[in-house]
């Protein structure tokens, strides 16, 4: 689920090996956040990994979009948040800019991300910042 999202979100394939992608959300991503699922049943909906300062990964399955399974998942992170969060996304990444950017997030930096070799923009959200309409 995790990999066919990005890929569908970037249009583009995924180079790394299953089960490379495997060890490293078990030695990078769980250690530092907390990690909520959504489910229908035994289906994987979406999940979230977020830490109370930031959310590392967010991803909603292909065709499940627009539900709001991923709304229902950020605001879990915001509530668990120390009131505030922060985030990237890649700048291709229109849906997810727009998403964010509904939810109050603003864009506070431009950058590039090296592994991907693709522009970024990070992200961030206050609780006592005014939501977008």
């Amino acid at each position: 689920m995790w990999r066919s999202s990005f890929e569908t979100a970037l249009g583009i394939t995924d180079p790394h090996p299953l089960q490379e992608q495997m060890e490293y959300f078990l030695r990078s991503v769980l250690p530092q956040n907390k990690v909520q699922l959504a489910l229908s049943g035994q289906q994987l909906l979406g999940f979230i990994a977020a830490s109370s300062e930031s959310v590392s990964q967010l991803y909603v399955r292909p065709g499940c979009q627009r539900r709001g399974v991923g709304s229902r998942l950020l605001q879990w992170a915001k509530q668990n948040s120390s009131g505030s969060l922060w985030l990237y996304t890649f700048k291709k990444n229109l849906a997810a800019q727009a998403f964010y950017e509904s939810h109050g997030f603003a864009a506070v930096q431009h950058g590039f991300e090296p592994t991907w070799q693709l522009e970024d923009i990070k992200y961030f959200w206050s609780a006592g910042a005014k939501s977008a309409p």
